[in-house]
């Protein structure tokens, strides 16, 4: 995949774009308040990145209306798949089975959880 902007959001703009791909289309201030449930973030560093988002073509915004409204402008599965792509390449070498690794290390994996690996490493290997 080519390196594109659109599928390079700083951490910032992936909370706002969390936020936009539960919601489909919000305003500034739905996007601020969302936000505080977790952050300490000012109304206006919002409104910043979000009209630095629509610059960049991560949003698209209608300003038909007197209030703008927001939505993503890029799909939430393939930016998924092109960031933990990169993050696999530049932290774990490319490597996925260290990550795999890495992430059940800790033992707080679920039985659940488990099982759900466990079924899609059965699917892959029938794939092969």
């Amino acid at each position: 995949m080519p390196e594109n902007k659109s599928l390079k959001p700083t951490e910032s703009e992936l909370e706002i774009l969390q936020v936009l791909w539960d919601k489909g289309n919000a305003t500034v201030r739905e996007v601020h308040e969302n936000l505080l449930t977790f952050k300490d973030v000012g109304y206006t560093t919002t409104l910043k990145l979000m009209q630095i988002m629509n610059e960049k073509g991560l949003v698209k915004r209608n300003d038909s209306f007197r209030t703008h409204i927001y939505k993503a402008a890029v799909n939430k599965e393939v930016t998924q798949k092109y960031m933990l792509n990169k993050f696999v390449s530049n932290l774990f070498g490319g490597s996925s089975s260290q990550l795999v690794m890495q992430a059940l290390g800790d033992g707080k994996v679920t039985e659940e959880e488990l099982d759900k690996i466990q079924l899609m490493i059965d699917q892959l290997k029938k794939k092969d």
